[in-house]
């Protein structure tokens, strides 16, 4: 089954998922790692601003909330950061090659302030709905639930890997450090909540938080069993992965009713048939044609002109 056409809705609240190749712990929070994350992540932000809300890095996938302007600037921002998760993740964990088998997913969430809300819950309770952490701010990793409680940025750290190639290959006697840049990431409010007090926006959170934990209670107690704790994450071997991965089909949409659902699949069939279309005008030819918002382009082919218009050297 082929993959479903990008459709993001210009300035819509877009949910990420990305899991890691076969599931395996290769974004394990282990030494220096949850700061280079947070760091890479404040990187791309800055390349590609889009607004960031919230964010969750487990050992085999991550999470993200964000309000790109447009499917372009989304898709250079996941690609800046999963490239460079790659590189980083990779150095520590001495893997070689991409840590994630497919492309992330992308799946907009309604204006409706119950399923953002949601949606921002349902990151929150990452590592504790998995039975690894009693809550949230005890993961280990990057993750956004103390600084939306606390109103606080993430320090992140970001290595210019390029200048440090470039002073060894020179013969210079340098270290890691000297080419590090540390990073604030400040998270944005939800659309819903753009018109709440920082207090109050924070207020919001904890009772989110309390929720979880409240919940995270009750689920052990209820199973006879207790979380795997910061010491069982960080013991676990970086290359071995789960007896088996949780998988669900992804909804177009994120939504709270049912005529929502059906108005976001009938703009989204209105959407296939435009992009159908100018795809075919593309490919026969016309190079000029337009493609609907909301989707993320293909390249035009390379012609002619395009070499006669190049600049000579």
């Amino acid at each position: 089954m082929g993959r479903r056409l990008r459709f993001i809705p210009e300035g819509s609240l877009v949910e990420v998922t990305c899991r890691t190749l076969q599931g395996r712990f290769l974004l394990q929070p282990t030494g220096d790692l949850p700061r280079i994350v947070v760091g890479i992540l404040a990187r791309a932000r800055e390349r590609y601003p889009l607004r960031l809300h919230a964010f969750a890095f487990l050992s085999n996938h991550f999470h993200l909330l964000v309000s790109p302007e447009n499917a372009q600037q989304l898709a250079g921002f996941m690609r800046y950061l999963n490239t460079n998760l790659s590189k980083e993740a990779g150095r520590v964990h001495k893997w070689q090659g991409a840590l994630f088998v497919r492309r992330y997913q992308a799946i907009p969430v309604s204006g409706e302030e119950i399923v953002q809300v949601a949606r921002l819950r349902y990151i929150l309770a990452q590592g504790c709905k998995e039975g690894l952490v009693s809550r949230p701010t005890e993961w280990p990793g990057a993750h956004c639930a103390k600084s939306l409680l606390e109103g606080t940025a993430v320090a992140g750290i970001w290595f210019d890997r390029t200048q440090e190639w470039l002073a060894r290959h020179r013969g210079e006697s340098c270290r890691p450090q000297d080419f590090a840049t540390e990073y604030l990431l400040e998270l944005d409010p939800l659309p819903c909540w753009q018109d709440l007090t920082p207090g109050g926006h924070r207020e919001h959170v904890l009772e989110l938080v309390k929720q979880i934990e409240t919940e995270t209670r009750r689920l052990h107690r209820d199973k006879g069993t207790q979380p795997l704790g910061v010491a069982g994450i960080l013991s676990q071997r970086s290359h071995d992965r789960p007896k088996k991965v949780a998988k669900s089909p992804a909804p177009l949409v994120h939504a709270a009713t049912r005529r929502v659902r059906l108005e976001f699949r009938c703009a989204y069939g209105i959407f296939v048939d435009a992009f159908r279309n100018a795809a075919k005008r593309l490919r026969s030819g016309d190079h000029g044609v337009s493609f609907p918002a909301g989707a993320f382009s293909p390249p035009r082919p390379f012609t002619l002109q395009d070499i006669r218009g190049a600049p000579s050297y």
